[in-house]
């Protein structure tokens, strides 16, 4: 699993028509949005037929984001084989 949370910049008079197209991104979901600061917070979560590469680029190219800032990423890929750190 792969996850990564975005905040985007956009003027507020954009917002529902940003977060309409948003959510038509895969693994894309608006999660908050400021008018008075002009910012949302989205997640972007990988699944089947996408990754979260393809949609974070999706997002940061959509129609009104003035900016796009990756303030948060998790992957779980590699636990499974790495080796447990020793508690001395």
């Amino acid at each position: 699993m792969k996850i990564a949370s975005l905040v985007l910049r956009a003027k507020p008079e954009h917002f529902a028509e940003l977060s309409q197209t948003l959510g038509e991104i895969p693994g894309v979901e608006v999660h908050s949005r400021c008018a008075d600061s002009g910012r949302l917070v989205v997640t972007v979560e990988d699944g089947d037929g996408y990754s979260t590469s393809d949609s974070i680029l999706a997002v940061s190219l959509t129609q009104h984001v003035l900016v796009a800032t990756l303030a948060y990423e998790y992957t779980d890929e590699g636990l499974a084989e790495a080796p447990a750190l020793a508690m001395a």
